[in-house]
């Protein structure tokens, strides 16, 4: 159990780490890449502690690190879909709104 809280507190942190990075991170809150990383990670560790990659010896790292990676990898994802579609999104509001 304690291998998933420094899972989750570690694909936390690199949620918060891309979203410090992106340069349209005004565009949606500071919890989104890091909620995303948490759960991709969380659910990550739940599959593959189920699969049985649990404490074998020689790949106790997998649990540990593959769920950080996936998590980390899922909040740059989620953050590059979704901070071109919101910018492109909120351009389009605004200038409907400024043709009135």
């Amino acid at each position: 159990m304690l291998s998933l809280i420094i899972v989750v507190l570690a694909t936390v942190a690199a949620g918060f780490i891309v979203w410090a990075n992106d340069k349209r991170h005004a565009k949606y809150g500071a919890g989104l890449p890091a909620g995303v990383a948490a759960g991709v990670g969380a659910l990550s560790w739940i599959i593959l502690m189920a699969a049985g990659f649990g404490y074998l010896p020689g790949r106790t790292w997998i649990p540990w690190v593959l769920p950080i990676v996936l998590g980390a990898a899922a909040s740059v994802g989620a953050v590059l879909v979704l901070g071109r579609n919101r910018t492109r999104n909120d351009t389009h509001r605004l200038t409907a709104i400024l043709r009135r």
